[in-house]
């Protein structure tokens, strides 16, 4: 009589030690993998933010009749994409931590705080040489990604 219920004690302590390494294996596998979809999770946030930023500028850029009217001046937290519209313009530039955008009299007193919040942003810098408008954009993480625009003809432009 002792030995069978020495037997179904050693019966349950077996089953509850498959069950504990079967959940443990079980926790082991979900915490991998939400941890492995919290990383790639970041990682598509992040290039869909440089991607937009990139691609905002772009469109920006190819909406202007006159690709080689297109001016670069000191605005903001750094330089300013000026597209001339008539008797205004329209601004994109880097304000604490935003992408910016202000649409303004060309002569307005308008500081960089008055503009548009388009998106967040780490930096941004542009350049214009011989007809190409290069652009460096920061993200939060300090990643930086450039893009090259080939300003040519009259109101075309080619990324």
């Amino acid at each position: 009589m002792k030995k069978r219920t020495m037997e179904y004690h050693l019966d349950g302590l077996i089953a509850l030690l498959l069950f504990g390494v079967f959940a443990a294996c079980l926790m082991a596998v979900l915490f991998t993998g939400a941890n492995a979809y919290r990383r790639l999770t970041f990682r598509n946030n992040v290039f869909y933010e440089n991607r937009t930023c990139a691609q905002y500028v772009a469109v920006k850029v190819r909406q202007v009749q006159d690709a080689h009217a297109i001016e670069i001046e000191d605005f903001g937290e750094g330089d300013a994409l000026v597209f001339p519209d008539g008797n205004y313009v329209t601004r994109v530039y880097y304000y604490d931590g935003y992408l910016m955008e202000l649409y303004s009299e060309k002569n307005s007193a308008l500081g960089p705080q008055a503009g548009e919040k388009v998106m967040e942003a780490g930096g941004l810098s542009f350049s214009l040489e011989d007809g190409m408008l290069f652009i460096t954009i920061t993200d939060q993480e300090g990643e930086t990604e450039e893009l090259m625009l080939s300003l040519y003809g009259e109101g075309e432009v080619a990324v």
